[in-house]
C-alpha cells in the first residue's frame, strides 16, 4: 500500500473522529496515531529509541 492512501485513510479516519467524537476524539485519535507510528518505526528497526534520548549537541569528548 502506498503512503498516499495510508495518509488517505489516516486523514478520513481523524475527519470521522472529529466529526462524529468531537475534537476531544480528534486529539486522542491523533495523539494515539502518531504512537503507534513510533512504535511500528522502532519495531522495523528505522528508529531507535537512543535517537529520543541523545543529547542536541552529540560530541564525543
Amino acid at each position: 500500500m502506498s503512503l498516499a492512501v495510508v495518509g488517505m485513510i489516516a486523514g478520513m479516519a481523524l475527519g470521522f473522529a472529529g466529526y462524529f467524537g468531537g475534537f476531544g476524539a480528534f486529539l486522542l485519535i491523533a495523539a494515539l496515531g502518531a504512537v503507534g507510528f513510533v512504535v511500528g518505526r522502532l519495531l522495523t528497526g528505522d528508529l531507535e529509541l537512543g535517537e529520543f534520548f541523545r543529547p542536541r549537541d552529540d560530541r564525543r569528548r
